[in-house]
């Protein structure tokens, strides 16, 4: 059995989790889901999406279809996520990129929410949603950027996909539905939300409806015509900033036109023989990376359990420095010196006991039971990789949407995610990831789920690169998560852990706490490529709605 390096505590606090919505839907809305679906594992030469809707994925295959490279691919499934997934991501959001491009170098986008200039923390109501929690939206910046950069096609090209799923509707798909639903109290209390998402009588749309969006395909078609001008100096922006003033929020025209799409900072480390790439601040790339570090430094495991139990430890010694990330230590935390020094520390119970943060200091996003946020995967024959994270924080961010715009803004101020200083960027799990062997592309991967990111990306690498599974397997295998001196087991599935493995992860010393609820650790949306066949498998969470395809 692999050695224990945490001693197991006196006494521990049991967290009770509380759920969203227990989401089961009826005969009736399955077959709806089954009729809007598209295989969730998906191989081809041609390139690949997976997404976390099978109509944005859609949108993505249209591009290469067309000749589109992944960035188009990408940007396509992006803004169709934006209509399609708007409990999870939108215009009024947040997103963080990296791409693999064809020559193997890598490149990054940061177009995180801000804090106005005019922010005080102090002062600020702190709030889990409303006006007060909005900050400068980064996704439109993000995706022009993007397509800027290292696109091909016409941005009119990429978005019309979205504008018109926007414009004609589409079926609601049963979770998406189930999560209006649970935010049917405060959609009303805002009247530009009510009127998106609540019908005349102030109910929600149902699974197999159809969901028309006017107002937000208006918007698209602006930014397909304006670019990003549209969104952040022309009308779209009047309407933004005094939407805020008459409502209480602080963004005003100058955040607006001052806020840019940045390019990101880019860490490097190895796992395996493999080359990991992710994303610096405010991006949690570093963590990804150092757990990493510190599981391939541990002793290899002989079983499941023993799997387990260096996960667990590897993740919740990570997870104690993320608020040690600054542009100073993320250069140390990702060395395999720093991982050594780690470990060794961490068989002292005493010098364990004052790396634990309590949950009291750290913010809600870090402690919230439901992780959201959307994650797309694309690559293309070229050899060129793209992995886009974009979020509105909780489900359906601030609950607030302007009139006459259509989309909803994250929630970014009022302490969801900490407390930020005038100008800085919101730091979240965010964690998109890619993977290259040699000079060839490998795997490129992120997640959605709150805090279960980085815990999700690092599961589904080591059951690839260690237990050689196949992506398919790999999404679906149970995945574990450190809940302070707890070892959280995903147990909702055919592919939960067996009572004889539970056992086993308890005698090596761990409290355990097992977990039924689908989607609760994370949901991975990736692809991979062999190098031997020149083939790209694309695999979606099986505990999502998303899927996998490619061009014919």
């Amino acid at each position: 059995m692999t050695r224990r390096l945490f001693r197991k505590p006196n006494g521990y606090v049991i967290l009770l989790i509380s759920l969203l919505l227990a989401c089961q839907p009826s005969p009736e809305q399955k077959e709806v889901a089954s009729e809007a679906s598209s295989p969730q594992v998906a191989t081809s030469r041609q390139g690949m999406v997976s997404a976390a809707h099978p109509l944005a994925m859609k949108a993505g295959v249209k591009m290469l279809h067309q000749g589109g490279n992944a960035v188009d691919a990408a940007v396509a499934t992006a803004f169709a996520l934006s209509v399609v997934e708007p409990s999870m991501s939108g215009l009024g959001g947040r997103l963080q990129a990296i791409v693999r491009l064809p020559d193997g170098s890598v490149q990054g986008v940061d177009a995180t929410t801000q804090a106005p200039l005019t922010y005080d923390a102090a002062t600020a109501p702190k709030a889990p949603y409303g006006y007060a929690t909005i900050g400068i939206p980064g996704v439109v910046a993000g995706l022009t950027k993007l397509l800027e950069d290292y696109g091909s096609l016409p941005l009119s090209t990429v978005m019309q996909p979205a504008i018109d799923y926007a414009e004609n509707g589409f079926e609601l798909l049963p979770l998406a539905a189930a999560r209006h639903h649970a935010q049917q109290a405060r959609l009303k209390e805002f009247s530009g939300s009510s009127k998106y998402f609540l019908k005349a009588d102030s109910t929600t749309y149902q699974a197999g409806e159809q969901f028309v969006q006017e107002d937000l395909a208006n918007t698209l078609r602006a930014i397909a015509e304006g670019g990003r001008d549209a969104f952040y100096q022309g009308a779209i922006a009047e309407k933004i900033a005094q939407d805020m003033a008459a409502n209480g929020g602080i963004i005003t025209r100058e955040d607006l036109a001052g806020y840019e799409a940045l390019d990101a900072d880019i860490l490097e480390s190895a796992y395996q023989g493999y080359s990991v790439y992710a994303l610096s601040m405010p991006s949690y790339g570093a963590i990804t990376l150092e757990i990493l570090n510190l599981l391939e430094q541990m002793p290899q495991p002989e079983d499941e359990d023993d799997w387990a139990a260096n996960l667990y430890q590897a993740m919740a010694l990570g997870y104690q420095d993320r608020k040690h990330q600054t542009e100073d230590s993320i250069p140390i935390l990702i060395t395999d010196d720093y991982a050594t020094t780690v470990l060794e520390n961490a068989l002292d119970g005493e010098a364990l006991s004052t790396r634990m943060q309590p949950t009291t200091t750290i913010p809600e996003s870090w402690r919230a039971d439901v992780g959201h946020t959307t994650h797309l995967s694309t690559a293309d024959s070229s050899g060129m990789m793209v992995a886009l994270t974009q979020s509105l924080g909780p489900n359906m961010g601030s609950k607030v949407a302007t009139d006459g715009l259509g989309f909803l803004y994250a929630v970014t101020l009022g302490g969801y995610l900490g407390e930020f200083a005038p100008g800085q960027r919101a730091a979240s799990h965010i964690s998109p990831v890619v993977l290259s062997q040699g000079e060839e592309p490998f795997m490129v991967l992120g997640a959605a789920g709150g805090s279960r990111i980085p815990t999700a990306i690092v599961s589904v690498i080591s059951r690839v690169v260690d237990q050689q599974q196949s992506l398919e397997e790999a999404l679906a295998a149970p995945r574990v998560y450190p809940d302070e001196d707890t070892v959280l087991l995903e147990m909702h599935s055919a592919e939960r852990w067996n009572d004889e493995t539970v056992n086993a992860i308890e005698a090596h010393g761990f409290n355990v706490k097992e977990v039924e609820e689908e989607a609760r650790f994370g949901r991975v949306h990736a692809i991979i490529y062999d190098p031997e066949t020149h083939t790209f498998t694309g695999a979606a969470d099986p505990d999502w709605e998303g899927a996998a395809g490619a061009p014919e």
